[in-house]
Order: structure tokens, then sequence, then C-alpha cells
């Protein structure tokens, strides 16, 4: 399922389970291929931030290239990916968890 972020409070969203928040613009070339190959993953809780419209909450996660992946379990965070990554990595990050 994927869930873009509006006026929620992410740490509300991601308190329980996981999730793959996804950090991307909309002009971002390897940002639209990433949003592809998330659409692919079934059964994930994926939630996209927009770095230009939550420029405050990428920065307090950190973000300083998109795009980045930030795993959370239960709220919090367990790793960090920055740029583009194959269905199969991801699934393979996901299943460690």
């Amino acid at each position: 399922m994927i869930k873009y972020l509006e006026n929620e409070n992410l740490h509300d969203v991601i308190q329980n389970g996981v999730y793959l928040v996804d950090f991307y613009a909309d002009w971002c070339g390897p940002c639209k291929m990433l949003g592809s190959v998330l659409e692919q993953l079934e059964g994930t809780n994926i939630v996209k931030v927009n770095t230009d419209t939550h420029a405050e909450l990428a920065r307090d996660f950190g973000v300083m290239s998109i795009p980045t992946i930030v795993f959370f379990k239960d709220g919090k965070e367990v790793r960090k990916e920055i740029g583009f990554k194959p269905k199969e990595e991801i699934e393979k990050i996901i299943s460690e968890l």
C-alpha cells in the first residue's frame, strides 16, 4: 500500500509495523524510476514524502540527496538507503526486518 504524506504526522503513520518511507521529488529522474519499482512491491507499507513540500521533515531525517529510502520498524529508524535500488534489493532488506 502506497500512501502519499499530506498533513499527517509521519511519526503517527509509521508507529506500528514495518514501513518504507521514500523521500522523493517530482522532478527527480531516479525518484521516478524508484517509484515504478515501489509500485511493484506487494504487502509493503510505503509512505512517499515529497521533499519539496516537506523540506523540514526531510532535514529532520538527514535527507541530503534523493531518492532516499528510510526503513522503520515500530516507529524506529532501522536503515537508510540512498539512490535507486532494484526491486530485489528492496525486498531483501524488507525480509531482513
